[in-house]
């Protein structure tokens, strides 16, 4: 696989009497795409990154330069940063490689854990867009950013905490905790993961059956992101729509079931996600406004 090799495109002008800005978004999926596109079409430079040289003519419709390197890249990576005004890592372990606590262990830590401090090391503004997976279960009432990070053991909270610290570690350091993210258009449905979970593995899956099934949609995930980077935000935030609190697994994932005529999954709560309403409220009180 290339390392660190970059295909460039024409920039388009920037408009006059407006000053241009320029980011780099390290791991292009939806999300980091979306972000992309918000911010050349209000004519920003962007520079994005992918570890899959098949995706660079995806990346090239919504990027100003692309390159393809591996997070944990040091020089990759401080070529990919050099001039950038910030750093967005939307960065996400490989679907195959989440479902077994095995698996997790390496794959995570190279993708999330590498990747932030790797970042960090070569820019000091960093952005992190990590899980709610850092609170386990949550304990009492809900959960704002003040709740402590879980100790527990799985390589998926564990990596999203070592990530979290490595970008909190420095001043311009910024986190935005998001749940599942849904609603684009290549996404799986959720019928069709549950098809997934199924046949692929045999309807037995890592999450907890009381976790809450807090949902974001893409294009909102972007927003905050693109709403933490311009406001200059620095810390931990939330990003959990929050107006409704939504139905645990067990209940909402029996319901599909139920409709797609197959038998209900097991649960075999690995990755602890927090089972108690999570609040946005300091974000929302900042300004941000979720649109889906």
């Amino acid at each position: 696989m290339p390392s660190g090799s970059e295909v460039r495109q024409n920039e388009t002008p920037f408009p006059s009497g407006r000053s241009r800005v320029r980011y780099t978004i390290i791991g292009c999926g939806h999300v980091g795409l979306e972000l992309a596109r918000r911010w050349t079409e209000a004519g920003h430079t962007v520079t994005g990154t992918t570890t899959t040289p098949g995706r660079v003519p995806e990346l090239r419709k919504v990027c100003t330069e692309v390159a393809v390197l591996r997070g944990a890249d040091r020089a990759a990576v401080a070529r990919a940063v050099e001039g950038a005004d910030a750093v967005v890592l939307t960065v996400s372990p490989r679907l195959s490689r989440a479902f077994d606590a095995a698996s997790r262990v390496a794959e995570y830590a190279d993708t999330l854990v590498a990747t932030a401090r790797t970042a960090v090391s070569a820019h000091p503004r960093v952005v992190f867009t990590s899980s709610g997976s850092v609170y386990g279960g949550g304990t009492g009432p809900s959960i704002d950013e003040t709740a402590p990070t879980t100790d527990d053991p799985d390589a998926s909270p564990r990596s999203f905490v070592s990530a979290e610290q490595a970008v909190l570690a420095t001043p311009r350091g910024a986190v935005l905790r998001i749940p599942d993210v849904y609603g684009h258009p290549d996404d799986l449905d959720y019928p069709a993961r549950v098809r997934f979970a199924h046949e692929r593995l045999g309807g037995s899956v890592p999450f907890a059956a009381g976790a809450l099934l807090y949902r974001i949609d893409y294009r909102d995930a972007a927003s905050a992101l693109d709403f933490v980077v311009t406001e200059g935000l620095t810390g931990v935030f939330n990003a959990y729509p929050d107006d409704v609190t939504p139905p645990d697994n067990a209940e909402a994932f029996a319901a599909i079931c139920a409709a797609e005529g197959l038998p209900g999954l097991t649960y075999r709560a690995e990755i602890r996600l927090p089972e108690v309403p999570v609040s946005s409220a300091r974000l929302r009180g900042l300004g941000f406004h979720f649109a889906y």
